[in-house]
């Protein structure tokens, strides 16, 4: 789409539209495609990168420019940087039937991958496929968010697919190394937050090695800079306690 302003012949391709009605005016402003998602997710923090240019328009794809008084009227305000802000914000992204179809199908086919990635069956440790994860996420009608990034509905999926099959994330591999003086109370605190401890041993320092759900890494890090003040360590091992082969469905 070739887009001109009558003021200044300034083309703009690559359009995405974000339009926003207002005081019974519509108002529209011309954004680089897919980076609306990511001001709002927060993601994107530079305006410049987002807007293609801070014009307020009332029609994008005939270039018409807003009038001042509009906007004073229905924005309170002519500074046109602000009211692109707000329009971004909360306004309403436009895009065809067709883009929005190849967007929604691109979306599903991530989240899929996400959750292939991140999980196995707890019984066998394998990994399940991409395909066969789309294929549970059709049954139990999962619908896409445009609004809502990825790795979140990803965690949304592994919830929902966990009352129809066998799935859970991949257990991290971790070894602790904790001076022997705090190790052993910090060993009861650790314990709520350890899936599996396959091995440890008492020696002039207290080494643990087990396995951890993946959302607990970040607090036991912290746990263990904290009660040792910085002398425990903690290595990964390995980030995914996968088997070799993929999960078959039964």
């Amino acid at each position: 789409m070739s887009i001109f302003t009558p003021t200044n012949q300034i083309r703009l391709t690559n359009v995405a539209v974000v339009r926003m009605k207002r005081g019974g005016k519509r108002f529209e402003i011309a954004c680089y495609k897919n980076k609306v998602v990511g001001w709002r997710s927060g993601v994107e923090k530079d305006l410049d990168e987002v807007l293609q240019t801070h014009s307020v328009f009332v029609n994008v794809s005939k270039g018409q420019v807003a009038k001042k008084e509009d906007l004073i009227n229905a924005f309170g305000t002519d500074d046109q940087t602000e009211i692109c802000k707000q329009i971004l914000t909360k306004g309403e992204v436009q895009v065809s039937d067709k883009e929005r179809h190849t967007q929604l199908e691109q979306m599903f086919r991530d989240i899929a991958t996400i959750v292939a990635d991140k999980c196995v069956n707890p019984e066998t440790k394998r990994p399940y496929t991409v395909i066969l994860i789309e294929r549970a996420m059709k049954d139990i009608h999962y619908s896409v968010k445009p609004n809502k990034s990825t790795k979140q509905q990803a965690l949304e999926v592994i919830k929902q697919l966990k009352e129809n099959m066998k799935i859970e994330r991949a257990h991290m591999r971790l070894r602790f190394i904790l001076p022997v003086k705090e190790g052993k109370k910090l060993r009861e605190k650790l314990k709520p937050l350890i899936k599996v401890i396959e091995s440890e041993d008492f020696g002039d320092q207290l080494e643990i090695v087990c396995l951890i759900d993946p959302g607990c890494f970040r607090e036991i890090d912290e746990l263990i800079q904290k009660e040792t003040k910085g002398k425990g360590s903690l290595e990964v091992l390995s980030l995914k306690d996968v088997e070799e082969g993929d999960e078959k469905f039964e």
